[in-house]
């Protein structure tokens, strides 16, 4: 009997071969003219040690090399030179094999020098057996957004001020009134109240405005940021509430505005749930430097102390006669982490409610 003759034997496909049957299946599927289609997005293609490989027309556009100038240089030639200093595009591409994908926003170089706002997305492409064969890069220029966000945050700052200014009047006259009618006067009281809640928003107002215009680390010691917070939730009225205990000066690096925003989030929901004195400290543990700042108020539900940093989650305690949408803490909790911090919450009901914030020490005075 003779053998029906088969189709040829195909030598065995390794996992080279397999990768290269996948793109060119995806390039099937992805119109000719794709290039046109995304030039509002630089899509670069990496190979596995960070070196350029593909090059698409709005990388082009964005960066301003064209294929045959950027192919075969590292990607790290698109950053600031401090941020190559600090090894930047090696963190981000170790994030990537590491997560999948890793998103990073700052600035980067184009050709001619000049630099751009840049949202970028690095994600590592693998064969079967989970090797990192490269990584693809996409890339969107966002420097109008930006400019028009600190646009925004400039007319933000300048109505914080001029509010400021005739708010902290009006606090001078109701402290001349309180002598008059004495400062246990209801009306009086109410009246002051209104009048702290105006400079609050006023300092928070200019506070989120630098945190847009200022982004970016510096050297500072965590006492004076946090005097600073205080000065920012509690201006017309700090002595009376807010009693300082230890208040080392911990030298750190951060970013001055956001950590400030952060701690003035605590302070507020301290000031919200009390009436007592909220003592704040700071000082210096094994972990870093240390703020403390404990209040005697309503306290936290037991059950509630899992869920009460999540966005839009308040407690079963508070009122909603009082305000909030239950975004303070857990904001500060986003800014905490953004400077590889802890933010420890102890309560109980009835009796106070202690937050800790915890950020890596920095002694020496190079660049953060």
């Amino acid at each position: 009997m003779s053998a029906v003759p088969g189709p040829p034997a195909q030598p065995p496909s390794g996992p080279a071969d397999r990768a290269s049957h996948v793109l060119t299946s995806i390039r099937r599927s992805i119109p000719r003219d794709w290039d046109e289609q995304v030039d509002l997005f630089a899509i670069v293609k990496l190979d596995s040690g960070g070196f350029v490989r593909g090059w698409n027309l709005g990388a082009e556009r964005i960066k301003g090399y064209t294929e045959e100038e950027i192919i075969g240089s590292h990607f790290s030639r698109f950053y600031r030179e401090d941020a190559r200093r600090r090894g930047v595009p090696d963190q981000l591409l170790a994030a990537a094999q590491r997560d999948g994908h890793v998103e990073d926003t700052g600035w980067r170089v184009r050709n001619d020098g000049s630099e751009f706002w840049a949202r970028v997305t690095i994600s590592a492409i693998r064969n079967d057996q989970g090797q990192v064969l490269g990584f693809v890069k996409i890339v969107r220029d966002l420097t109008s957004e930006k400019q028009a966000a600190d646009d925004r945050a400039t007319a933000r700052r300048v109505f914080a001020r001029d509010l400021q200014s005739p708010a902290s009047a009006l606090r001078r006259h109701l402290d001349l009134l309180g002598e008059e009618l004495g400062a246990d006067h209801r009306l009086l009281q109410l009246a002051s109240e209104a009048g702290d809640r105006i400079l609050a928003l006023a300092a928070s107002l200019t506070g989120n405005a630098d945190t847009h215009a200022q982004r970016g680390r510096q050297h500072a010691t965590l006492d004076t940021v946090a005097r600073a917070s205080v000065a920012l939730v509690l201006p017309g009225d700090s002595p009376g509430r807010v009693s300082f205990g230890q208040m080392d000066a911990v030298p750190i690096c951060a970013d001055v505005p956001r950590l400030r925003r952060a701690i003035a989030n605590v302070l507020e929901n301290a000031a919200k749930y009390s009436d007592d004195i909220i003592e704040v400290g700071v000082y210096e543990t094994d972990e870093g430097a240390a703020i403390r700042v404990r209040d005697r108020g309503r306290g936290i539900h037991p059950d509630d102390l899992a869920t009460i940093t999540h966005d839009g989650l308040r407690g079963r305690l508070a009122d909603a006669a009082e305000g909030g949408q239950g975004v303070g803490l857990a904001e500060a909790q986003r800014i905490i982490g953004e400077h590889g911090g802890i933010l420890r919450i102890v309560s109980t009901p009835g009796a106070g409610t202690t937050v800790t914030i915890t950020i890596p020490r920095k002694d020496d005075s190079s660049s953060c």
